[in-house]
């Protein structure tokens, strides 16, 4: 089923949408709380569907790159404790990923980001990330990718 899953800046974790007021969103974390918030029109708030990461080419949609993690993972949380790993431990197992990913335009907190991501995203239930986070007709990305 096609959700709407949204990181907000400056909040930890990730959220779905569940509904829109007059100038705010409401949200409910993926975790296992649950716990409803309101999103404001001054927060930054981005939809996953909307996120891309750099490749020596062009840029790849996250759904494709969480898909590979996934499929790496076997659709288990991260083997790579990413909290604790290196520089070059994150970017040998990102490598493994997404092979021409740009080294120079991503960062070790991109990796980070993204396997803190994923793991959310698992343990909420959520690993057809085709289906549920791939852009839909009025989203902001090229599916080129």
């Amino acid at each position: 089923m096609k959700e709407t899953i949204l990181a907000i800046s400056g909040k930890p974790g990730l959220y779905r949408l569940v509904s829109r007021g007059n100038g705010t969103l409401i949200v409910e974390t993926l975790d296992e709380t649950k716990k409803r918030i309101p999103a404001f029109a001054k927060d930054r708030v981005t939809s996953l569907a909307d996120i891309a990461m750099y490749t020596d080419d062009e840029d790849i949609a996250l759904w494709k790159v969480l898909k590979s993690l996934g499929e790496k993972e076997e659709s288990k949380p991260a083997s790579l404790d990413y909290k604790k790993a290196s520089s070059a431990e994150l970017r040998e197992y990102f490598a493994e990923i997404l092979p021409s990913f740009d080294r120079e335009r991503v960062h070790d907190s991109d990796i980070k980001k993204l396997i803190q991501w994923y793991n959310i995203l698992v343990n909420a239930g959520i690993t057809d990330f085709e289906v549920s986070l791939a852009p839909t007709e009025g989203d902001n990305i090229d599916d080129r990718a």
